[in-house]
């Protein structure tokens, strides 16, 4: 079957469906979404974010993808699926989204997979793709300019509030004292993208910093780990058994690279193509321009953090120049040189302990992550790095049992 007829198969999902439809999204990125979630309404969306969780969404996940699939993919399916048999939505009006990188593996073949799930229970349910690569043209969302500079202050602002919130949560005196001012936050940038104040970087960058520095703290020393690895199991609750919040149980500070960073990423394959292979298309040059322009707000980020005494993220260049250590940039399949970047980056700036979430069937992330373990220990000798693998057959307690022991070294390093 060719891919025009395959696509005649399955409802489409037109702007008349704008007015009517709700659109059903992932619980992927818990820090960045009420953002992104609000511009997309701003054009007119109507969306709302899964956080149905449990061994049922595993289930239906099993059972309309192959047990060999990636486990983000079940996860992301079986997140849908449990939604529409809820009863909370009418199929006939409902429609999922997905993000596409265009990449060689699931960043391409999630849509087909998901479609041929709701075929068997929900055929008219369409679904959206969210991608910049040209994929499903015709059948994605409406894209121009504003909305995309819109969606990267999004993502430099989830960013931030991110980091913020694991800085100052281990040390908050009040329980639940940096949940109040997240959600003052988040309520304040979104403010921001309806009156257009939204580019104003320094001021809302300003008002994120004060309003974390106005929680009380206690002075002690935490152990810090650092989470890399696939990009869904990195940040998604449901992929990766909430280990932010288990961190914090545990009496440590989570520390997690930036989602720009994946990003910067995503279009420095992009412009490496062009050097390494000679693969120059009419979008090289504007890739160029977007990687500039927005390693430009990333410099003047990290310059206001080391203004106030706090040490900034990740800078891109500096990762680019740690994965030339370890690995080439021509490794590119999933998060390719990103994952041992990120290791080595974390590790000199005095992150030691390191988690590399690792989900069953992404064989690109096994290589540079797990694979690339010894190139980081060689450079970072005292580096206490534990790979985690989240799979179907993965229980919740296994996995914290391999945090438990690295966090044991980590406390007789400390």
């Amino acid at each position: 079957m060719n891919t025009k007829d395959f696509r005649d198969n399955y409802p489409t999902f037109t702007r008349e469906m704008k007015e009517t439809h709700t659109i059903l999204v992932p619980d992927m990125l818990p820090w960045h979404f009420e953002l992104l979630i609000h511009i997309m309404r701003q054009k007119g969306y109507r969306m709302e974010v899964l956080h149905n969780e449990g061994r049922q969404v595993i289930d239906e996940g099993l059972k309309h993808v192959h047990n060999d699939t990636c486990y983000p993919a079940l996860c992301v399916i079986g997140q849908y699926l449990d939604a529409l048999k809820s009863g909370k939505y009418d199929p006939s009006r409902t429609a999922v989204l997905i993000t596409q990188t265009g990449g060689g593996c699931r960043a391409s073949n999630y849509l087909p997979l998901i479609r041929k799930a709701l075929k068997a229970e929900f055929p008219e349910v369409p679904v959206l793709s969210l991608n910049f690569s040209g994929l499903e043209k015709g059948n994605g969302l409406e894209i121009d300019l504003p909305f995309l500079r819109k969606l990267a202050y999004a993502i430099f602002y989830g960013d931030l509030v991110m980091t913020c919130f694991n800085r100052t949560k281990p040390y908050e005196r009040e329980a639940g004292a940096c949940e109040k001012v997240r959600a003052s936050c988040i309520q304040a940038l979104c403010s921001a993208f309806d009156d257009g104040s939204f580019s104003r970087l320094k001021r809302n960058t300003g008002r994120i910093f004060d309003a974390f520095s106005s929680v009380e703290c206690e002075k002690s020393d935490k152990i810090r780990v650092g989470i890399v690895g696939e990009i869904y199991v990195k940040y998604s609750p449901l992929g990766n058994s909430h280990l932010e919040e288990f961190l914090l149980s545990e009496g440590c500070e989570p520390t997690v690279p930036a989602l720009m960073d994946f990003v910067l990423y995503c279009i420095a394959n992009n412009l490496n193509d062009a050097e390494f292979y000679n693969r120059r298309t009419l979008m090289t040059p504007v890739y160029a321009i977007v990687y500039r322009w927005l390693r430009g707000k990333q410099k003047k980020i990290n310059r206001m953090l080391k203004k106030r005494g706090l040490a900034p993220m990740h800078d891109f260049k500096e990762l680019r120049k740690f994965a030339d250590k370890v690995i080439n940039q021509g490794v590119k399949m999933g998060e390719g040189w990103l994952i041992p970047a990120e290791m080595a980056a974390l590790a000199a700036e005095g992150t030691k302990n390191i988690i590399c979430a690792q989900p069953f069937g992404c064989l690109p992330n096994h290589i540079a992550g797990k694979g690339a373990l010894r190139a980081v220990k060689k450079l970072f000798p005292d580096a206490n790095i534990v790979p985690v693998d989240y799979d179907p057959s993965a229980t919740k307690v296994n996995q914290e049992n391999r945090i438990k022991l690295m966090l044991a070294t980590a406390r007789e390093n400390a």
